[in-house]
């Protein structure tokens, strides 16, 4: 007996009132329990477009689209109680605190929540729990968003740009709850342009261009595919210069320059010649991210 998938695309399509060509084009996808997927592509290629038809902000669209194994159409506002969503534009009440926005919502969702301080400690602003959100740093509120996407703790996460206009340290944090959720078996759908946050978190990728979902795979698999089968031997000369060159993987046991670059010189690092996903995605697509 097959699993049903989390979340079901199929032929989706959807054009702007006025705009003369479609944002999304005949997009089809499944995504299964607690995997993390990411939506890859530039700015303007459908990505936010496609989550919000999954989050009931968009109607109209042509095809199917299934959350929790039930068609969008049939879903009202229980929908929420299920899903979290955390925008890449933080949309707070500026005039009150953190915890006044976090207690607002929370009584929006009923039920069984996480407190204000329990989010607010994960995201490292319960130091910041009493203090007015307009005066938070523009991190601070994108942290703060994605708090309050945890408040009811979802079965279904939609994230976009999830670690945008975040320092490194934050990046990290943000990035080890995401994968600490997937052991929980939460589904999480990420929007980005940022190839090394979908690298490091997402099982599978789709690269959206033009509105199209021009490939599905895993970035590891994606990598290996389109990169180069070689490996570069980088070593040090005489002084602080570095010398390198590459030698093909096939037989590299048995390749004799291979073995005498070894030998003799004062090797400093050996890598394979993978693609990054930047790469693959300009291969494939043939667009650049920006």
């Amino acid at each position: 007996m097959s699993v049903q998938p989390v979340i079901a695309v199929d032929t989706l399509s959807f054009t702007y009132p006025g705009a003369t060509g479609r944002a999304v084009r005949d997009v089809s996808f499944a995504v299964g329990e607690g995997e993390v997927f990411g939506l890859l592509g530039p700015s303007g290629a459908g990505k936010s477009t496609t989550q919000n038809i999954l989050i009931g902000l968009i109607r109209g669209f042509e095809g199917t689209a299934r959350v929790l194994g039930r068609s969008l159409d049939a879903w009202d506002s229980r929908l929420y109680r299920h899903i979290g969503v955390s925008f890449e534009v933080p949309n707070h009440y500026l005039k009150l605190t953190a915890r006044e926005n976090l207690e607002l919502f929370r009584s929006l969702h009923g039920g069984d929540t996480e407190s204000p301080e329990t989010v607010l400690e994960m995201v490292d602003l319960l130091d910041a729990i009493d203090v007015r959100v307009g005066e938070y740093s523009k991190g601070m509120k994108n942290r703060l968003t994605f708090a309050r996407s945890l408040l009811h703790r979802p079965r279904v996460w939609f994230l976009d740009e999830p670690t945008a206009g975040l320092d490194p340290v934050s990046s990290r944090r943000i990035m080890d709850i995401i994968d600490g959720r997937r052991r929980s078996r939460v589904t999480t759908f990420l929007t980005t342009h940022d190839m090394a946050v979908a690298d490091t978190l997402c099982d599978r990728v789709g690269f959206m261009v033009s509105g199209r979902l021009e490939v599905i795979d895993a970035p590891r698999d994606l990598r290996i595919r389109y990169g180069k089968r070689e490996v570069r031997v980088t070593w040090r000369e005489e002084g602080s210069r570095l010398g390198s060159t590459t030698f093909p993987m096939e037989r590299l046991g048995d390749d004799a320059a291979f073995l005498e670059t070894l030998r003799k010189r004062r090797i400093e690092s050996i890598h394979s010649m993978e693609a990054t996903l930047e790469d693959v995605f300009v291969q494939v697509t043939g667009r650049s991210l920006s």
